[in-house]
């Protein structure tokens, strides 16, 4: 939807990988050049490692591009709590190769066979392995071992791991891998964006589909956005994601302070309620910036049954009923106090005038609570609506 409102060719803050929009941030030049590095060696481990979200899988994206199929085969494979047979087969099957059976002999014949095939026509080999974290130790050592596979005096595979922090933790400290650390050739750490680089990855992105100024930021907005999500990529997508919605359901052509507040609160909320239905009664941080009591939020887009919109529908007719009952207290509230004076048309003593003030502003206050509640309920509809819509082709019609 904010695509169209603004004018942009595409979506520029997806959460899949996509070359197009890769940014290189210093932490992604040094990680280029190690990859460059590596790979020129033919032999060995790459190790890359980042937070989740720090883009890992962007930088691959963007690596595939620049290679030539004609003369490396790259084979990609995520992995899950794979142990040592298992990975082997999974490492068949992202080369494409057909392995009758399950046992892990098979698998590793036929992927020699297909390694020394790919060196006779003068093709390397590259493997690599996403969220490596998860691997067992028996996994890992099926992976050094694969490393061996040699013609002559040539290695036939070369192998690029990619995981979250706790992977390069467990390749420095276990015992058990110090065969796997002697062959690693090249190794880098992703960091998060830095709140200058965070400015200049929003606007690449946005200039990659044809922005030109619209919206526009309020002053120091990027650098709170950077303060919100700590310059990782992920989330940095993930919020400018909901603040170009909101701008475009507000049909606002700034945004501003107010709107991030507004859609950090409701990620939060999002987040709390996740947690308590996982039954985790940890609640996450709240910004300083959301609400003390936010108005509830509709489930996550994904699966929304019509049963689910007609609820989210009544949710905001009750508290379009209740605002309306604000309103005749309000009127009730407000009858004697322009003259301060009683229903019978006396005059109000001192303190009973106070007491009508106090009774107006109070008035005054829960009206003020109850519209903003009945604005954010209408746009966590809209918001959960359009996502819903839009996260499929079939249902864009609607």
């Amino acid at each position: 939807m904010y695509e169209n409102f603004y004018g942009f060719s595409g979506r520029p803050f997806q959460l899949t990988p996509d070359p197009q929009f890769y940014f290189e941030s210093v932490s992604h030049k040094k990680a280029m050049s190690y990859l460059g590095y590596g790979l020129s060696q033919g032999e060995g481990f790459i190790v890359i490692t980042g937070e989740v979200g720090a883009g890992k899988s962007t930088l691959v994206a963007h690596l595939m591009e620049r290679i030539d199929p004609a003369a490396l085969t790259v084979a990609q494979v995520v992995t899950s709590a794979l142990d040592g047979a298992e990975i082997v087969h999974v490492i068949a099957q992202g080369f494409g190769l057909p392995v009758e059976g399950h046992d892990k002999a098979t698998a590793l014949g036929a992927i020699e066979r297909f390694l020394q095939d790919e060196a006779r026509a003068g093709r390397r080999c590259l493997l690599v392995v996403d969220e490596c974290q998860n691997l067992e130790l028996t996994a890992l050592e099926e992976l050094r071992m694969l490393s061996n596979f040699q013609l002559g005096s040539h290695p036939l595979l070369q192998s690029l791991l990619l995981g979250q922090p706790e992977f390069r933790a467990t390749l420095a400290q276990h015992p058990g891998l110090e065969q796997l650390r002697q062959r690693i050739i090249a190794s880098h750490h992703l960091e998060a964006l830095d709140a200058g680089e965070v400015e200049h990855y929003v606007r690449h992105r946005l200039g990659r589909v044809g922005w030109q100024g619209r919206p526009g930021f309020e002053a120091g907005l990027l650098d709170a956005l950077y303060r919100h999500t700590g310059g990782i990529p992920r989330r940095v997508n993930q919020v400018m994601n909901r603040l170009l919605l909101l701008g475009a359901i507000e049909e606002r052509e700034t945004l501003s302070h107010s709107m991030l507040g507004d859609v950090i609160a409701e990620m939060a909320a999002d987040q709390n309620r996740g947690a308590r239905s996982a039954g985790d009664l940890r609640s996450a941080p709240v910004p300083e910036s959301a609400p003390a009591a936010p108005a509830p939020v509709p489930p996550a887009p994904g699966s929304l049954p019509a049963t689910e919109v007609a609820a989210l529908l009544a949710e905001r007719d009750a508290r379009t009923a209740e605002l309306e009952a604000a309103i005749s207290e309000l009127q009730a509230a407000g009858m004697a106090h322009p003259a301060a004076r009683s229903p019978e048309g006396l005059a109000l003593a001192p303190e009973e005038t106070r007491a009508a003030e106090a009774r107006l502003a109070a008035a005054l206050e829960r009206i003020e609570a109850r519209l903003e509640e009945q604005e954010q309920s209408f746009r966590h509809v809209l918001t959960v609506l359009i996502e819903w819509l839009e996260e499929d082709p079939s249902r864009r019609a609607a």
